[in-house]
């Protein structure tokens, strides 16, 4: 069944909104090259110990990362499988939660992230923010804050 109450986009919205997604898989895929050309890390990999370097300890309750990185568990699950046997990361029992796990990056991850970050944030600067002045970075976080504080709170809706 057509809905007609559907508020279409505009011409302007819609080329807003399509070169926005081109722009994010352009420059994922971009940075994910680069990334894996210097280094044996995957985005994935990359952004696991990310979150786990920027943590004073180096771990993570398992389903804090998940939720920060907005995963399902078993994608979860299967990554730090992967990530485990290539020891960049192991899974340690909670001592207070029978049923939770945090997961640590070992030596081993910790020195591929900080190999690979340099040529990393290169990218990320060539790519991203060598194009943008300081006045267009301050409204794209600002943006960007917004809207994910927007994603955060309401219904997914779907």
């Amino acid at each position: 069944m057509e809905q007609t109450d559907t508020p279409w986009l505009t011409d302007d919205e819609q080329r807003t909104w399509r070169a926005f997604v081109q722009l994010q898989m352009r420059l994922q895929a971009e940075l994910g090259r680069c990334l894996q050309a210097g280094s044996e890390l995957s985005q994935a990999d990359f952004v696991v110990l990310v979150q786990l370097t920027d943590t004073p300890d180096g771990r993570s309750r398992a389903y804090e990362l998940g939720r920060f990185l907005d995963w399902e568990k078993s994608r979860l699950s299967h990554h730090l499988t992967r990530m485990e046997k290539r020891g960049l990361v192991v899974r340690q029992d909670c001592p207070t939660d029978r049923r939770g796990a945090f997961v640590a990056v070992t030596p081993a991850g910790r020195h591929a992230i900080e190999a690979a970050a340099p040529a990393h944030v290169r990218e990320v600067r060539r790519l991203f923010f060598d194009a943008l002045t300081a006045q267009e970075v301050a409204g794209l976080r600002e943006l960007s804050e917004r809207l994910l504080e927007r994603l955060t709170r309401e219904d997914p809706g779907c």
